[in-house]
């Protein structure tokens, strides 16, 4: 029952965060956010914040859905370090005030803007609580205020400055945050919002925050001293479509009445119901382009391509079995599959050991392996025939491809190793 379930609910990633206990470092991560996953439907795997796995994220697939919130100041130097307005004495009374948040973590910040701009590029669902809103905004080219009280609240006037970070009352403290129309925060709190105008009190923990947000993204929050505390992009939000791209400056999880575990409002866990919700549909986009029992509906351009393949793949079939010489007029046949495989597959350096150990096996072995090395000449070529492409005809290429790559890889994988066996 595991194993089936391991296969069919969707992986949310969630980036520990590092603190130190009886002398050692320990991570951890708020059980507020991984109750709320699950309760959901979908599934939290941990990524410890542990020296080097920003190389080894590849090793987490398949990735659903990301998930990231707490931890220290993101480093500057990921932004706007030379341009910042503090002098050299204002930074250090900000490091000794906010003495737990400013040690930098450039390890975490590795990991974390690595998996946001993963997201971005394969447009995974991503939602960024707190601290995983400013790495959103800054993996997206935006800034953030290295200290709001040094750099923002000086600059309004008295009444409109707001309390961010209260110490003395960490998990009470509330401020007024008022919310942009038709906006999805506007959608979840509307009955709350209804009672109070467009105002709701939010909790607050933290001294940084957006300060230029990215060009993609939409304010959804503002509190009075004018900061952002909540944006999103408006052309990747559908979460029937697997669209979910979102960072709240607060942290609706934590919204919560004195001694009990009863929200502030009722759309308070709307953000994290809404990003499993984009998180599950994007799985089943996910496996819908990726499965081998699925049809793929090509047009006839398309079609005749895949044909081709097949065919070439079969040529190369009977070559393996009758041992028979290629003719001439077979050689191009031959050789669509060749570059097809050339472009899909990445022979591991355990298959190459394999095919060396083949020999003379395969014959014509050596013109084979030159015509498939890739030229340069017909990478440009392939770009600026897929520049001409509509996205559709390239969603379309790319699934298929993508879906021929790996069963190329695996029967390629597996009757080497049955040759040689």
């Amino acid at each position: 029952m595991s194993s089936e379930l391991n296969a069919i609910l969707p992986r949310v990633l969630v980036v520990s965060r590092r603190t130190v206990r009886k002398n050692k470092f320990v991570d951890f991560v708020g059980e507020y956010h991984l109750d709320l996953i699950v309760g959901y439907g979908a599934v939290p795997v941990i990524v410890p914040r542990v020296s080097g796995v920003h190389t080894l994220l590849d090793s987490f697939e398949p990735i659903h859905g990301v998930l990231l919130c707490e931890g220290e100041d993101i480093d500057p130097s990921w932004y706007e370090q030379d341009t910042t307005d503090l002098s050299q004495q204002e930074l250090e009374e900000i490091r000794r005030i906010h003495a737990n948040d400013t040690a930098i973590d450039k390890e975490k910040d590795s990991i974390e803007l690595s998996l946001a701009k993963l997201c971005l590029e394969r447009n995974i669902p991503y939602m960024g609580i707190c601290r995983g809103s400013q790495v959103l905004n800054v993996a997206c080219g935006g800034t953030l205020y290295q200290d709001i009280g040094s750099e923002l609240s000086k600059n309004v006037p008295l009444e409109q400055r707001v309390i961010h970070m209260n110490y003395d009352d960490y998990d009470g403290h509330r401020h007024v945050v008022k919310v942009v129309e038709d906006t999805p925060l506007h959608h979840w709190f509307k009955d709350s919002l209804e009672e109070r105008g467009m105002k709701i009190l939010v909790n607050s923990y933290h001294h940084q925050g957006v300060k230029r947000l990215a060009q993609r993204f939409v304010p959804m929050a503002f509190a009075s001293d004018g900061l952002i505390e909540g944006f999103y992009d408006p052309n990747a939000y559908c979460p029937e479509e697997g669209k979910f791209i979102m960072g709240l400056q607060f942290h609706p999880e934590r919204m919560r009445k004195p001694n009990s575990d009863e929200f502030d409002y009722s759309g308070c866990p709307f953000a994290y119901k809404e990003f499993v919700k984009a998180v599950i549909a994007y799985q089943k986009k996910l496996n819908n382009s990726t499965g081998v029992e699925n049809s793929l509906k090509l047009n006839e351009e398309m079609e005749n391509k895949r044909k081709s393949i097949v065919r070439s793949f079969s040529l190369a079939k009977d070559l393996y079995t009758t041992g028979l010489e290629l003719n001439s007029d077979k050689e191009s046949e031959l050789e669509v599959g060749a570059e097809f495989l050339e472009s899909n597959t990445a022979i591991s350096v355990q298959q190459e050991h394999r095919l060396k150990q083949m020999g003379a096996t395969f014959r014509n072995g050596r013109p084979c392996i030159e015509r498939l090395k890739l030229s340069e000449d017909r990478e440009n070529k392939a770009r600026n025939l897929m520049a001409k492409m509509s996205e559709e005809q390239l969603s379309e290429l790319l699934s298929f491809y993508h879906t021929m790559g790996q069963i190329c890889s695996e029967v390629l994988d597996s009757k080497i190793y049955s040759l040689v066996q």
